[in-house]
């Protein structure tokens, strides 16, 4: 059964940051607000949580998971970055993104796009989200919470408990973060396109 764990959204709880970050570390798979909506997270090297949030959503092994970086730093240990492409990562980041960018070596081949080679990759604006990812040191593998059959993302911690209670090792609950999943852009070597119309201005993207 889920923990549940109701951390501040503006001064999050160092101890209940550092636990939600041990259960990651020990395999867990867990529900966190972002700056779009709520997420699954897990660890990175963690093959059986990635399968677990694969069965949550119903999803095969075509799905693209996204890394939740702290900063451009990491995200450059982990995408290869044209001067071009970080320009415009540096102009929108933090914020309610994603960007798929191909893929280094530092990447699992089973978290890259079969065929391309690339990688989902994101700053999330949000507090917790934030102080996880400093606690835990590398990026977090995650997954907008959108459940078999749904088009929205789940987005009250009551009930993702409710309904996940058996599947999740923790749900934290931030408060309401959003109704709508990230807008997705894809950049190589100065090359814009917009994959998917999500939250946040995507006029800037427009080539």
């Amino acid at each position: 059964m889920a923990q549940y764990f109701q951390i501040h959204p503006v001064n999050p709880q160092a101890r209940l940051i550092k636990r939600a970050v041990e259960i990651v570390r020990a395999g867990g798979v867990i529900a966190y607000p972002t700056d779009s909506s709520y997420a699954l997270g897990c660890h990175i090297g963690d093959k059986e949580a990635m399968e677990r949030i694969r069965r949550i959503r119903r999803v095969d092994d075509r799905h693209n998971f996204t890394l939740v970086c702290r900063d451009l730093s990491e995200v450059a240990q982990y995408a290869r970055v044209g001067n071009a492409d970080y320009r415009l990562l540096r102009a929108n980041t933090p914020g309610p993104y994603t960007f798929i960018l191909p893929a280094t070596r530092e990447v699992p081949r089973r978290l890259q796009h079969p065929k391309r080679k690339t990688i989902g990759l994101r700053i999330p604006d949000n507090v917790i989200a934030q102080s996880l990812l400093t606690e835990l040191n590398e990026p977090l593998m995650s997954s907008t919470l959108i459940l078999p059959g749904e088009d929205l993302p789940l987005s009250d911690p009551e009930e993702i408990r409710t309904r996940l209670e058996h599947e999740l090792d923790l749900v934290i609950d931030g408060g309401f973060c959003g109704l709508d999943p990230t807008s997705v852009i894809e950049l190589e070597d100065g090359a814009v396109t917009l994959v998917r119309q999500g939250k946040g201005d995507t006029a800037r993207f427009a080539t």
